[in-house]
């Protein structure tokens, strides 16, 4: 039997719903043509939701459903378009602005528990004397044992001067430790280092195009510049996902004069077609810049890299970026949710777009994967016009390849055994060298072979996985009976062997070992200062930035990577 009351109420809320939705298409079909359209597939989606919600066999969850039905509307968008909802603002909010009340410390999942993995350096974690290794226990008195990393990273963020109780479990301490943390407002530094790196040249990492990172990236210049001879400047944005349009064109500004257009923006509605250009007197117009890319590097970061490289005014080098060209604005809707939707893309100086134009094919990363040549047009820089092509993402002037672990090193970052080495190291070594000093030696890394002893951890190689590759079809091919003893010999000489792998490997994990330990003392900052003078990204950019005819005839569109002597 029916419950009429029940019926009675979802049919209310059905058609309260409806006038909603059918008041915001009033309101809005001055900006479409096909008004009639879209208010009957409004009023038949209307329909389907009341009557799924009144005669469903079961009982529905409305805001489930819906939730449903939005997501997989916008995904047939593209991946950029989103609803926000109420309950996800504050992440957005982070995204944005760098800004969030909390602790200040990231957690990754161990086990059954949670560990901390980088207390931010000058906020309340750090403060209370939480250090990375230590395993949460409980939160709020409650098991942390069972819980996503999500559910902890909820309890732990929330309201400046707030307080949380943290149960923790610290390596060589008997007992579990308990602190009570005030929460703060953390801002997450945009520029999380600069300095001298080699002779005349500066270097400066940017990781986010959050709220003000145009003025972090000017006052670090101007640091550079006042307390150093600086000539030549290295500018970091691999791995930055971008953010702030106004920010990027802040940035290309510092670099650029007033009036130099950067970028715009086209889309369906007239007034998303804008202009970006400088609008201060550029902070250095003259000094040589090497900026480093991967395919990380997205949106905002392609906006200041394919600026700089359409204006001539900058080498680009690393990898192709990811290829996102596409501008979101946020709509405010019910119920303080807010709509993210793509409204235009943008367009660089040469005028070629940065926007990858197939969704379908891209890496596991996310970042564009092969692009036919037919989806391929060239442009020409201003200044040199020089070639450069569009299909998405920005193609560096100087491609190297990513560095990518060994096997044997994914396996133990995975495993998180050189991180757990680096705590153990942390408890009985008081203090270490500077960050740009300290070196792990040859009695560091035996020490860790002894600690690898016990441990569980396996990989596969390349050649391990071509082998099963090529057993597999040559069983299907009906060949690998006659030829098993080949295959059998082939098995043993490519089988890996750890002891032999550690070795072969020793400079790369000697390499990850350093940059784990020093962030236990230096945290952030350490991390990045331990591994500049060994990536080899910032080598090739200093090699070019001190060679000036190379790094012209890069510029001026000559050069030939033959006549290059690397």
């Amino acid at each position: 039997m029916i419950n009429l009351k029940v019926v009675w109420r979802k049919f209310k809320w059905g058609i309260t719903a409806t006038s909603i939705i059918i008041a915001f298409v009033v309101s809005y079909s001055f900006v479409s043509e096909n008004y009639f359209e879209i208010s009957k597939n409004l009023d038949i989606f209307a329909s389907i939701f009341r009557e799924l919600n009144v005669y469903y066999v079961d009982e529905t969850n409305p805001g489930k459903l819906m939730k449903k039905g939005i997501d997989a509307m916008l995904e047939s968008c593209d991946p950029y378009t989103n609803y926000i909802s109420e309950a996800d603002i504050e992440d957005y909010r982070f995204m944005q602005t760098g800004q969030y009340g909390g602790i200040g410390a990231s957690v990754k999942p161990k086990g059954d528990l949670m560990v901390i993995t980088d207390p931010y350096e000058g906020w309340p974690a750090q403060k209370a004397d939480i250090k990375a290794g230590d395993i949460l226990v409980e939160v709020e008195g409650k098991p942390v044992k069972g819980k996503t990393t999500e559910d902890i990273s909820k309890v732990l963020k929330g309201q400046a001067k707030t307080s949380v109780k943290l149960t923790l479990k610290r390596d060589g301490e008997p007992k579990l430790l308990e602190k009570t943390i005030i929460r703060e407002e953390i801002k997450i530094k945009s520029v999380p280092y600069f300095g001298m790196i080699e002779g005349n040249t500066g270097y400066i990492k940017l990781t986010s195009f959050t709220e003000n990172c145009g003025k972090d990236v000017k006052d670090a210049l101007t640091d550079l510049k006042a307390k150093g001879n600086l000539k030549t400047l290295v500018f970091d944005l691999r791995g930055n996902p971008g953010g702030l349009l106004n920010e990027a064109i802040n940035i290309v500004n510092l670099f650029v004069d007033k009036g130099q257009e950067i970028v715009i923006t086209k889309g369906k509605v007239k007034e998303w077609e804008k202009s970006y250009k400088a609008v201060y007197s550029a902070l250095d117009m003259d000094i040589p810049i090497v900026v480093l890319v991967n395919s990380g590097s997205a949106s905002a970061s392609e906006i200041v890299s394919g600026s700089l490289q359409d204006l001539d005014r900058a080498v680009v080098l690393g990898q192709r970026s990811f290829g996102k060209g596409l501008v979101q604005t946020t709509r405010p809707i019910s119920y303080n949710a807010q709509l993210k939707v793509t409204t235009a893309k943008y367009y660089i100086p040469s005028g070629r777009c940065i926007q990858a134009l197939d969704y379908s094919h891209r890496n596991e990363d996310g970042s564009v994967g092969h692009v036919p040549d037919s989806l391929i047009t060239s442009f020409k820089t201003l200044k040199s016009k020089r070639t450069v092509y569009n299909g998405g993402g920005i193609t560096p002037d100087i491609k190297m390849d990513a560095v990518k672990l060994s096997p044997i090193a994914q396996s133990l970052v995975n495993k998180m055994l050189i991180f757990d080495y680096a705590t153990k190291y942390a408890r009985l070594h008081p203090t270490i060298d500077s960050a740009i000093k300290f070196e792990v030696t040859d009695a560091d890394f035996n020490d860790f072979l002894t600690f690898l002893a016990d441990k569980d951890y396996d990989y596969t190689t390349k050649s391990e996985t071509k082998y099963d590759e090529l057993k597999e079809a040559s069983t299907k091919d009906k060949y690998f009976d006659d030829a098993k003893a080949e295959f059998d010999a082939l098995k043993n000489k490519i089988k890996h062997n750890k002891t032999v792998d550690i070795q072969k490997n020793k400079e790369e994990l000697m390499l990850l070992m350093k940059e784990d330990i020093v962030s236990r003392y230096y945290y952030q900052n350490g991390r990045i200062e331990a591994t500049l003078h060994s990536d080899p990204e910032i080598k090739r950019a200093i090699e070019i930035l001190k060679d000036s005819n190379l790094y012209s005839s890069i510029l001026a569109g000559t050069y030939k990577p033959a006549d290059d002597k690397k």
